[in-house]
């Protein structure tokens, strides 16, 4: 169907259309919100060509501006070898897009008065308490004491370096590293281990967002999972995400594909199945739909409240996409960007690979998706698919450049909701 009739359909005759688009989104016409609906059919060009040259089984993409969702297209499969097409209500492992909704609860707390992110973390987690540091130089490899405790900002900013090299430990050392049942047994259980680095020192992406997860255990007394449902999921209608998948919704997760195939074409990898867990984490774990996420990413560009639900201040909004790390390599993301309490925040357009405006905030998933929210052209963008390995590809790029080249009226004359703070000199 053309795209901008189906937007219209789907705003019409909302009761006949899928259940994503039937769940009460608000959609709008591009040019209300001055995206022209030429351009913006780039967008969808585009996830088509990699669709047809077999590099992607299937995507589903969104752009909301102004809070009204202008774009919504399911493309391809969802598990092409069952003959199941792609449809926007499909559900997708999300993997690190889980570390934005984890940390963003334990700032819920924050918010409560219940630490300082200059706290040390030891102060719910004594555990961790004595740990040592290892220390590189010209005299070999040594254990130190660290040079400060690690803080609840470092492990909400990775840069608390709990992840040491494997070379550098012992034997016994390294049989820790394993994943017990649960999230917390898994980080008692390595408490032993060193650091790699003074905290502060460097920015290691890892399992930082693990001891976040802990950290809002301890905090509020509850299970990560019950409290991310009852002070998140449910409150913003977040009804499609979830640690596990219930049997009944098994039937719209999408498979998840690897480029194994000639030339990197995609071949299966994982069917879908219903799959049970007793670790619920930070660093991933979460599967959701696409219009679930927007409610939360739209939640965090709004400044914290989204549909009359409000769960953060815009003030901690600010400060969780401020600079918390510097001018260290977020390499994960590429030139252009530090990384803030949760998202990874682009702060030079002239290196970065993406075309957002400078103080958009981000993050993605390691099986391809991708959530960006720009406050100054007030636009958030959601990119699902399903591929283990993406790195020959560029299409978290493509859709950045064709979502922005659609806006024909920039609000950067405009004031906006949410900024990062500046340094004063």
């Amino acid at each position: 169907m053309n795209h901008n009739l189906k937007i219209a359909v789907a705003a019409l005759f909302c009761g006949l259309a899928t259940p994503a688009l039937a769940a009460d989104l608000p959609m709008d016409s591009p040019e209300n919100v001055g995206v022209s609906p030429e351009r913006l059919q780039r967008v969808t060009d585009t996830m088509q060509r990699y669709i047809d040259e077999d590099l992607l089984a299937g995507t589903i993409t969104l752009l909301a501006r102004d809070g009204k969702v202008i774009h919504l297209e399911s493309q391809g499969w969802r598990h092409r070898e069952a003959g199941e097409e792609m449809t926007e209500d499909s559900i997708f492992v999300i993997m690190s897009m889980t570390k934005p909704i984890v940390s963003t609860a334990l700032m819920m707390l924050y918010e409560e008065g219940r630490f300082l992110l200059t706290d040390p973390i030891t102060d719910w987690v004594p555990e961790l308490a004595d740990k040592k540091v290892i220390v590189r130089d010209e005299f070999g490899t040594r254990r130190v004491p660290p040079a400060r405790p690690v803080t609840i900002r470092d492990v909400l900013a990775h840069t608390a370096g709990v992840d040491p090299n494997r070379a550098d430990l012992s034997e016994a050392e390294q049989q820790l590293l394993g994943r017990a049942a649960t999230l917390e047994e898994t980080i008692v259980q390595r408490a032993p281990l060193p650091l790699d680095f003074h905290p502060g020192d460097e920015w290691r992406y890892g399992s930082s967002t693990d001891y976040v997860a802990l950290l809002v255990e301890r905090v509020s007394g509850q299970p990560l999972r019950e409290f991310l449902r009852e002070r998140i999921f449910e409150p913003l209608q977040m009804n499609d995400t979830h640690y596990i998948v219930p049997a009944d919704k098994v039937n719209r997760v999408a498979a998840v594909y690897s480029p194994s195939g000639p030339e990197r074409t995609v071949e299966l990898m994982r069917a879908p199945e219903y799959r049970d867990t007793t670790y619920f984490g930070g660093v991933a774990g979460l599967s959701s739909t696409i219009s679930d996420y927007w409610r939360f990413g739209q939640m965090i560009l709004n400044g914290g409240e989204h549909d009359g639900v409000r769960l953060l201040s815009p003030k901690t909004v600010s400060l969780m996409i401020s600079n918390h790390t510097g001018d260290k390599d977020i390499y994960v993301r590429g030139p252009g960007y530090y990384f803030g309490l949760g998202f990874g925040v682009l702060d030079d357009a002239g290196v970065s690979r993406d075309p957002l405006t400078p103080g958009s905030f981000t993050w993605g998933g390691a099986w391809g998706t991708l959530f960006w929210a720009d406050p100054v052209e007030n636009m958030v963008g959601i990119l699902m698919t399903q591929i283990s390995s993406y790195g020959h590809i560029n299409v978290r790029n493509d859709f950045g450049v064709t979502a922005m080249q659609s806006i024909v009226d920039s609000y950067a004359a405009r004031p906006y909701t949410v900024a990062p703070y500046p340094v004063l000199d």
